[in-house]
């Protein structure tokens, strides 16, 4: 059981989110996410903090899901975590060879002691009964924490492949395209430092602060870090409704507000930008009827775009009603991985990325959420993220882009750039390594 109390917003103050996560930086575990007051994407909470855990669940085996439905069944409480992308072996009969620096648990979730909801007009502590006794000291903490505001570090990244060996494997996969095999595939690259040492914290105060996007995370949980802009969310529960939102089209923004509106303009009249979200949105909606009512699977929107600080972005929002004999986790397990990441049709593209890719994916493609005790949930896609073991010293992110019949490979390439090129300004190394010889 928890106890809840209720604060006013204005007690707390206009950056009480920002001192949030600078008071539990410290903390053993702290999972952080901030909608960065985007509240028209059916967003709830402007930020949530989750912080050390009470009990957790970790897998790196089969039958992951079966033991995150067991383990949610028996606390029927806040749980906040992670699902990896790799997970789908799990799901399907698919292996995953990869090289894995990382080395991040495929599935890892907590029941923290501490929560924190920012809603639009308060604040709300719930905890557990154990430290109830310590919400008005914490909250006094909290106002009376300093924000740092550390400057940014321009850090270069060696990429796995030369451009050079990405187009030759985009130019590969094109072939199983025209041949049939598929129709469209989300294929990815790795770019990555080692022997290095960042403040996590600093690093996503300052990717935050460059890209405020809607579905941002900082993710602790012992020595795996994820900072995370991500501005797509893969599925969220709201009663029987559940949400998907995938984005596939993505266009750079400009500081001159008529090339900006021109650079917009085009991404939502380009064929192939309009192809790609469309297949996504039809395999979203064929992945939606599993657990739907009869004639229930809606689209609200179709290839809308939406502008943030980096970049301009075609968003598809795809609705339905669940049917009410399916769990929590059977409804995640049932979409997952989320198209927007993998291709169509699913399982023979995920099996054709697996195949040229050279990087296990691990948490990137993966989703950073929560689920309530009344069974709802609100899970992102894990893309524009550094992620960091700071055990081993390694730093990495990955980009990826979908490849249809209608792409160039070169185009292709230079899209990864775009958006990996926020995640390369917004480091703070306490180390900088001579390691590091080549520029993403």
């Amino acid at each position: 059981m928890r106890t809840k109390k209720l604060f006013q917003e204005s007690s707390g103050g206009e950056n009480f989110g920002d001192k949030l996560l600078a008071w539990a930086k410290k903390k053993e575990e702290v999972i952080f996410l901030n909608s960065n007051k985007s509240m028209g994407l059916y967003q709830e909470y402007k930020a949530v903090i989750a912080i050390d855990a009470f009990t957790a669940i970790k897998s790196d085996d089969l039958y992951a899901f079966e033991k995150l439905n067991e383990y949610q069944t028996k606390t029927k409480d806040w749980l906040f975590g992670y699902l990896s992308y790799d997970l789908k072996n799990d799901i399907e009969s698919i292996s995953s060879k990869n090289e894995d620096h990382l080395s991040f648990p495929e599935l890892y979730f907590i029941q923290p002691k501490k929560i924190w909801l920012l809603k639009e007009n308060s604040i709300e502590a719930h905890y557990l009964k154990m430290v109830e006794d310590e919400i008005e000291e914490d909250f006094n903490s909290i106002l009376k924490t300093e924000i740092s505001y550390p400057k940014s570090q321009l850090l270069d990244f060696s990429p796995k492949w030369q451009k050079k060996e990405y187009v030759s494997k985009a130019k590969d996969i094109l072939n199983h395209i025209q041949r049939g095999d598929i129709y469209e595939v989300n294929f990815c690259q790795e770019f990555f430092r080692k022997d290095t040492e960042i403040d996590p914290y600093a690093t996503f105060r300052n990717l935050n602060t460059i890209s405020k996007a809607p579905f941002s995370s900082f993710l602790k949980l012992e020595n795996f870090y994820a900072l995370c802009a991500s501005p797509e969310r893969f599925l969220k529960k709201e009663g029987n409704k559940l949400i998907s939102q995938p984005i596939k089209g993505t266009a750079k923004r400009s500081k001159n507000k008529i090339e900006d509106e021109q650079l917009k303009f085009d991404l939502k009249n380009d064929p192939k930008e309009v192809s790609e979200n469309i297949m996504i949105v039809d395999l979203v909606r064929n992945d939606l009827s599993k657990t739907a009512t009869k004639s229930s699977v809606k689209v609200e929107e179709l290839c809308e775009i939406y502008s943030f600080e980096q970049v301009h972005q075609m968003i598809s929002t795809i609705t339905s009603q669940v049917k009410q004999n399916y769990s929590v986790v059977e409804i995640l397990e049932s979409l997952f991985p989320m198209g927007s990441m993998t291709g169509a049709p699913k399982l023979s593209a995920m099996e054709i990325a697996e195949t040229y890719e050279s990087t296990k994916r691990g948490l990137y493609s993966g989703a950073i959420g929560y689920i309530t005790p009344d069974n709802n949930f609100d899970f992102n896609v894990v893309i524009r993220s550094l992620l960091y073991n700071s055990e081993i010293k390694y730093l990495s992110y990955m980009v990826g882009s979908a490849l249809t019949s209608l792409s160039d490979p070169e185009q292709e390439y230079e899209e990864c750039l775009v958006k990996g090129r926020a995640l390369q300004y917004v480091v703070n190394a306490t180390e900088v390594t001579k390691d590091s010889t080549h520029k993403a």
